[in-house]
């Protein structure tokens, strides 16, 4: 049975014989948070955080040029892109059941391939492999697990999954200069290896459940037959509740569906935006504060400041994710980036610097929490994969184009102006369109009621 039968099945016997809810008194999801916190700490093989810090010594070794290099990791990039829809695909179908300890053991075996490449070919390779099943896979699958078993709680949830990411940036390029410094770059590789095969199989194997229903259970460990009746008013129209709306499992909306949803693509919009302008930023950060008279140790500094702060408030962005619309805070997000990005512009006093990297860790934190649940919170479970996977395709593709825009304005123009012009205006236009991006339930309503009063 596949994953998506068995969830339509705990839709019509949610309390399977042997696994009542009342003999639960620890909430499996919380351990199902740890997989995902460490499958996203363990994605770093081919995160561009651990990349970066093989690049020199592998590349003296392969006898590369920087643009050598740096192509075949642009190509691994796109083709992790084109291939995240079909990992969501099987991930509706099948779970993290099957799918996490498939995917760790096919990135425990890609690193172990990165340590003993000696050709272009070879890097092509494994790049697009260590990408595509670590940047890629094994982060959608971690917020896919999350997402299941978390409904309301699925913001904090998220944040808290989040952590293992954000511990990643902060330890792994440490860990990966320590390794290669001491023992080779090769070994660092193997080292990746053995972590991911370790920490992640077995778990995969013996600890993960796909959802709650598959024990008897419902999301955030709360039986809905228990909950109190909705309010009604004196009409007899329920009450609107307050936090964001959720689409219900039996609501999910298929990805055809989606790609035809106008709010689809206003949320694309933010993701996109946020990917292609804050990449962008990031990569030419140093040059880009210099022109401004910050030391290059400032801008260095700063990206720390970011992760911090992006860190910090990423479980109280997550919180809140938990009570107001996320079309708000996605708005709000926007604002910042944009306000970062006049900041870069002007730079009216050097201090002001620190401001800036305030900003886009703020921008971070919600878009490691809100921008991550928003889909499932807006198009259900059932195919929350797929969905994802198109979304965070489009994300990739617009990260890799990030650093264009700028080396462009700097090779035409002779001056940041013109793009940080253009940065500073993509994301108002983003919040303005996401901040109309209804939830599509409520969409779908007021197009039935358009239609039944038009007849």
């Amino acid at each position: 049975m596949n994953s998506q039968s068995s969830l339509a099945n705990a839709k019509l016997n949610p309390h399977p014989e042997g696994n009542s809810l009342p003999g639960h008194k620890y909430f499996p999801g919380w351990t199902m948070i740890g997989i995902a916190a460490m499958a996203q700490f363990l994605s770093a093989p081919g995160q561009s955080f651990s990349i970066a810090v093989f690049k020199d010594p592998m590349r003296t070794a392969l006898g590369l040029t920087e643009t050598q290099y740096s192509l075949a990791y642009g190509v691994a990039t796109i083709v992790s892109a084109c291939l995240l829809p079909i990992v969501g695909r099987m991930l509706d179908r099948w779970g993290a059941r099957i799918i996490l300890p498939s995917v760790a053991a096919g990135l425990a075996i890609a690193c172990f391939c990165m340590s003993q490449i000696h050709t272009l070919t070879g890097l092509y390779i494994g790049f697009s492999l260590v990408r595509s099943l670590g940047q890629g896979a094994l982060t959608l699958i971690s917020v896919w697990m999350v997402g299941e078993w978390f409904e309301r709680k699925r913001g904090r949830a998220t944040a808290l999954a989040g952590f293992g990411s954000a511990f990643s940036v902060m330890t792994i390029p440490f860990v990966n200069s320590w390794l290669i410094t001491e023992y080779g770059w090769k070994t660092g590789w193997m080292f990746h290896s053995a972590a991911v095969a370790i920490c992640l199989i077995l778990p995969g194997i013996f600890i993960v459940r796909n959802r709650p229903e598959d024990m008897g259970l419902h999301p955030d460990g709360i039986d809905p037959h228990l909950e109190p009746e909705p309010e009604v008013d004196e009409e007899g129209n329920v009450k609107k509740t307050k936090g964001p709306l959720i689409t219900s499992t039996d609501e999910s909306w298929t990805v055809r569906q989606v790609l035809r949803d106008p709010t689809f693509w206003k949320l694309l919009s933010v993701i996109t935006t946020h990917a292609l302008v804050g990449t962008g930023l990031i990569f030419h950060q140093i040059a880009l504060l210099g022109s401004h008279g910050v030391p290059a140790k400032w801008a260095l500094g700063m990206m720390s400041v970011q992760a911090i702060c992006a860190t910090i408030l990423m479980f109280p962005a997550g919180w809140v994710t938990d009570r107001i619309p996320s079309r708000y805070i996605l708005s709000f997000g926007m604002i910042c980036l944009s306000f970062a990005n006049l900041i870069a512009l002007t730079m009216p006093a050097l201090w002001m610097v620190v401001i800036y990297a305030l900003l886009l860790g703020t921008t971070g934190s919600i878009f490691r929490s809100t921008a991550t649940v928003v889909w499932i919170n807006y198009y259900g479970r059932m195919n929350q994969g797929a969905v994802r996977g198109v979304a965070w395709s489009m994300m990739i593709l617009a990260s890799a184009l990030g650093p264009l825009p700028v080396a462009m304005s700097i090779d035409y123009f002779g001056s940041y102006n013109p793009v940080l012009c253009l940065f500073t205006a993509m994301p108002l236009i983003a919040a303005l369109a996401v901040w109309s991006a209804h939830p599509p339930k409520l969409y779908k309503d007021q197009k039935e009621i358009s239609a039944g009063s038009g007849g």
